[in-house]
């Protein structure tokens, strides 16, 4: 007995010893990246609040093992580390085990975290292909043109590289055959220039189809009513050589007059409210019951709203079109304004930890909800990147300012340095479109605050790089710094901050 007790001993060892030695899986390493960075850190974990291991230069290859959000961990000379995804391209040759999707259904929403009621940032055609990144569960996390999203797995097929190249597309229409353009979207800016930051001239609903007079990149120029024309992006719409003649279906909708409008469950004001909506929504009207207008919501399905509170008007899809005319700003206000505000880090990400230990994320946050309740009152749309402890891609974020139509993007932050003796603020930019915003934004918050002026300064960081919109971000203070740490996380800091960044930004489109 003695015997077979160590035999069994010896194999159970074994077991345990050859399952330790098991080679990385495909889906966690074999392919590289290419340093796109004058220098790039490597730090001990997926965060930059992570310790700094070593650095790569410019056009260097690393083989990635693993990835956790944005952050890939690598192997160099035997080390492994981390170094931030978007400082990094694809090293082409080396993804053998790249897996791609091909949407099978038209508009197929990408959204922004795996759940139906998350936001849908984008949309898949039917034969549009995607990197694959991971699944979870009945997920699919996926890259389209630079943007990270979820798709439903019901919706997809994987493919490998070779099929790739023999996905059909003869049925969908080539650009330059393209005739129409049908918005996707609940709705969707006109705009005087194919450029996110021009002139908005309206916006048109979703099913509407439009006549094209051109297309520029990612940008279509489509006919308004009379003679009129604007610029909408075409990925919230799809283009296709259909006839236009349908002139004779009209669609009636509603705009809200009033902020914090409730649309409720059952017409009567007794009814459990589904939404509340700004001032400016548009909604597709179903059909009117009495004093009561049932309209279509955002998010699928029906609600009502009281005839008192909207006004209503007839929109023809094609040759009888009308444009909402844009409400205009009162000096002194920011009515018809809509500003995306972006707290900086949140979930594993804590961004920088004080000196008495305060978490960045919890101040940008905290400073945000400040913030949004100053510009709501001025009569801004406030779109929030995060409105919870949760982590959102740096590339998500921007996609959110885009997708809600955003006039200017701020994203909000507290600093830190090795040196603790550095106090102040500072609001870095970008592009030099972006200057005279930061300036702006930078002036009010001078005024407010009794920090030292660090002044606008230009930076690298992505969610100003890929940003087309008036964007700036600010780094409120140093926590590294001991007496500067306890100033920051008082409610008066946050207090006067936020009302230097509301008098930046006033200041700005007052100028406008």
């Amino acid at each position: 007995m003695a015997k077979i007790a160590k035999l069994v001993a010896a194999i159970l060892l074994l077991s345990v010893t050859l399952l330790d030695a098991q080679p990385a899986t495909a889906n966690s390493s074999g392919h590289t990246v290419v340093v796109d960075s004058p220098t790039l850190n490597i730090r001990s974990g997926p965060g930059l609040t992570y310790s700094l291991t070593g650095k790569l230069k410019n056009g260097q290859k690393v083989k990635v093992i693993d990835r956790s959000d944005d952050w890939l961990q690598i192997s160099v000379d035997g080390e492994t580390g981390w170094i931030a995804s978007w400082l990094t391209k694809s090293n082409d040759s080396g993804f053998k085990d790249e897996k791609t999707i091909v949407s099978r259904v038209d508009s197929l929403n990408i959204r922004s975290s795996p759940s139906i009621t998350s936001a849908a940032i984008g949309k898949l055609r039917s034969g549009d292909l995607a990197e694959l990144i991971e699944y979870q569960g009945e997920w699919a996390s996926i890259i389209v043109d630079g943007m990270e999203g979820w798709v439903h797995t019901t919706y997809i097929t994987e493919v490998d590289s070779e099929q790739n190249q023999t996905v059909s597309k003869s049925d969908k229409p080539k650009v330059t055959d393209a005739n129409t353009f049908t918005v996707t979207v609940d709705k969707l800016n006109v705009r005087k220039k194919p450029d996110q930051t021009s002139k908005r001239i309206g916006s048109v609903s979703k099913k509407e189809t439009y006549p094209i007079q051109k297309i520029e990149g990612n940008w279509v120029k489509i006919s308004l009513e009379g003679k009129k024309s604007g610029w909408v992006y075409s990925f919230h719409g799809e283009l296709s050589n259909k006839s236009t003649n349908t002139s004779k279906n009209s669609t009636k909708t509603v705009s809200i007059v009033t902020n914090g409008t409730n649309i409720r469950v059952e017409p009567t004001t007794s009814s459990d409210v589904a939404l509340r909506a700004d001032a400016g929504d548009v909604f597709r009207v179903v059909e009117k019951k009495d004093d009561w207008y049932e309209v279509h919501l955002p998010t699928g399905g029906t609600a009502y709203v009281a005839e008192w509170v909207v006004n209503s008007s007839e929109a023809s899809t094609a040759s009888k079109t009308t444009v909402p005319k844009k409400t205009k700003r009162v000096p002194g206000t920011l009515k018809g304004i809509t500003i995306a505000l972006d707290p900086g880090h949140g979930g594993n990400d804590r961004g920088t930890t004080g000196t008495h230990g305060t978490d960045e994320k919890d101040l940008t946050l905290l400073t945000a909800e400040l913030l949004a309740g100053k510009l709501k009152d001025a009569g801004a749309t406030v779109v929030m990147t995060r409105n919870s402890d949760t982590y959102v891609s740096l590339r998500k974020r921007t996609s959110i300012a885009q997708q809600e139509g955003a006039d200017a993007f701020v994203s909000l932050h507290y600093d830190a340095n090795p040196d603790r003796s550095i106090t102040g603020f500072t609001t870095y930019y970008t592009q030099s479109t972006q200057h005279s915003f930061a300036q702006a934004i930078n002036d009010g918050l001078s005024g407010s605050i009794d920090l030292t002026n660090r002044g606008t300064q230009p930076a690298n960081y992505l969610v100003l790089r890929e940003n087309r919109l008036p964007a700036v971000l600010i780094e409120l203070g140093f926590l590294s710094n001991s007496s500067e740490e306890r100033v920051l996380t008082s409610s008066y800091f946050r207090e006067q901050a936020s009302q230097g960044i509301y008098k930046g930004l006033l200041h700005y489109f007052d100028a406008q």
